[in-house]
């Protein structure tokens, strides 16, 4: 049972409405985004590599470019700015979650 409603920070991502509120203001976000979002709040302050990601958010049968996590990963961090919770860059590792 996947909990609903995740917050890190002063972000809350709320799996049943699809729903990012940033610092109580909701956030439009793409599936994928949502997706990769919740995937990064589920597993925050650990580092993912792209491949996890990839595997997480767009299942083991994904076979595109790795940098759709890097792209995705852009829209996330324009659309978290101003807020607590910022999505770290681990060099030749992955991301991670932090805040």
């Amino acid at each position: 049972q996947k909990k609903r409603v995740l917050r890190v920070g002063d972000v809350v991502v709320d799996l049943s409405s699809r729903e990012v509120r940033v610092k109580g203001e909701v956030v439009p976000t793409r599936s994928k985004e949502f997706d990769l979002l919740y995937t990064l709040v589920q597993h925050a302050g650990m580092v993912l590599s792209r491949d996890q990601l990839l595997n997480l958010v767009w299942g083991y049968d994904y076979y595109g470019e790795t940098r759709t996590v890097d792209v995705h990963i852009a829209h996330l961090r324009s659309k978290l700015a101003g807020g607590q919770v910022r999505i770290e860059t681990v060099w030749g590792v992955g991301y991670k979650l932090v805040y």
